[in-house]
């Protein structure tokens, strides 16, 4: 349920509305945009009648939210969310691009893959210190030596850095250098986990599951907005279908779907659902005139020699030649890069 003030609300009116929710056992959840206060109801409000609040002064409307998901939907917060990464905003009218390798393999192979990316006009560095793979086999990343070299290239290049976390008390540890925590496709609903990046106040970026529905991504995000933590973005990276010449199917109609069910931003991972490098750029172009706010784009100096996910990795001279690409599209959709 939602409470709507009118224009111009006291805020002795707001705050007489939110102890009565309260008193009832709910909690509350503001959002105060240019013209309108409106007061969220957390909580299954069913058995309580919109009058409760209705009759109270200030109050313009109530609105029962039928949606499992509420502090993600649009009917909390209608204007779109923009989520500020040092000095980089995911959302608005400037589109994003998060570039660098799936894994962190050597000082040598980081900086390389850094340098590349910055000199194509990319702010924040994706590469994965702890890597969640399906064989026990394969690499499972550096560790806290990888988060150690993330710092170096934080401190030494000044870029944003998105990295994973895979567990609730690697949080604190991955907070330490990382300008974003990211929510891999694998732990979307590790319920524990999305406690623990809520309570961080970190940025997020929460992929979504290989075979889970978009409510089941919003659901997910719940539970990190839960905390107060507004700032979550919401990636799309393929889902799992019976399909087999990609690595995932691109569902790029959740772009335009996400973006009218939430105020959160959503962003395209193309090399995750491609698998292969060939077609990320026309992937990234389609998510840019789906209205994406961002790209998350594999690069490596090296493919050939990469430790994982070689075969999806753009060489910096084709990630160059992507931004070129994709910046007429922006252009054509009313964004800027």
């Amino acid at each position: 349920m939602i409470v709507i003030m009118k224009n111009g609300a006291s805020p002795a009116q707001i705050q007489s509305v939110v102890d009565r929710v309260e008193e009832l056992g709910f909690n509350t959840h503001l959002s105060t945009g240019k013209e309108q206060t409106i007061i969220g109801v957390i909580g299954d409000e069913r058995p309580v009648a919109e009058g409760v609040f209705r009759a109270l002064d200030g109050v313009e409307k109530v609105v029962r939210v039928l949606k499992p998901y509420k502090l993600a939907s649009r009917d909390f917060h209608p204007e779109d969310s923009v989520v500020p990464i040092n000095g980089v905003s995911i959302g608005g009218n400037r589109l994003s691009i998060m570039a660098g390798p799936c894994a962190v393999e050597s000082r040598e192979q980081i900086f390389e893959a850094a340098r590349a990316v910055r000199a194509s006009g990319v702010h924040i560095l994706r590469a994965g210190a702890f890597k969640p793979r399906t064989s026990p086999y394969s690499f499972q990343g550096l560790g806290a030596e990888g988060l150690a070299l993330l710092a170096e290239v934080k401190e030494q290049l000044g870029m944003a850095i998105v990295t994973e976390v895979m567990a609730p008390e690697q949080v604190e540890q991955v907070a330490e250098v990382a300008n974003m925590l990211q929510i891999g496709a694998r732990n979307m609903q590790n319920f524990q986990l999305l406690h623990a990046v809520g309570e961080s106040q970190m940025p997020v970026l929460l992929k979504r599951g290989m075979m889970s529905t978009m409510e089941e991504l919003l659901m997910s995000a719940e539970y990190i907005l839960s905390h107060g933590n507004g700032r979550v973005i919401l990636c799309e990276r393929g889902i799992r279908t019976f399909e087999q010449y990609t690595r995932n199917t691109l569902d790029l109609s959740a772009v335009p779907i996400l973006k009218q069910l939430t105020h959160l931003p959503v962003v395209v991972d193309p090399s995750h659902a491609a698998g292969n490098w060939e077609w990320v750029p026309r992937l990234s172009m389609a998510a840019v005139a789906a209205g994406a706010d961002g790209l998350l784009v594999e690069v490596h100096p090296h493919p050939d020699k990469a430790w994982s996910d070689g075969p999806q990795s753009l060489r910096p001279e084709r990630f160059r030649a992507l931004m070129d690409m994709i910046e007429p599209v922006a252009q054509a959709v009313g964004r800027t890069i």
